[in-house]
């Protein structure tokens, strides 16, 4: 399986993308919408791991097209931000699955990601 992780912070998403392959997953880093945006073109992802606040272009946007190409693709944003975290981004976004804070230790996220993926 596919896991998309797009993450303005290169090191950062390079982290949790060593995380998340050390369970076995395939993984591709995007760093902006763009990148993220031809990634669904052209493959079959599973999971996307979204900062909810990207430094070029918008998260939203990602997961509107991805669940436009890709509807069974499960979105886990993170953020730094308290912005959404009252949930309500679970009313905006059909494909949000999980909401975590950047800060969440990356084998959390990637037990988060095995669990999305798998069920």
């Amino acid at each position: 399986m596919l896991v998309l992780i797009v993450e303005s912070n290169e090191a950062l998403g390079r982290i949790w993308q060593r995380h998340v392959e050390r369970l076995g997953f395939r993984t591709l880093l995007a760093t902006s919408q763009t990148e993220a945006i031809n990634i669904l073109r052209e493959q079959d992802v599973a999971v996307i791991v979204l900062d909810l606040v990207l430094e070029d272009g918008s998260a939203f946007a990602i997961a509107d097209f991805a669940s436009y190409r890709r509807p069974d693709a499960r979105v886990v944003f993170v953020t730094n931000t308290t912005f959404f975290s009252d949930g309500s981004i679970f009313r905006h976004i059909p494909n949000a699955c999980a909401f975590l804070q950047s800060e969440t230790p990356p084998q959390d996220l990637a037990a988060m990601v095995e669990h999305y993926a798998t069920h």
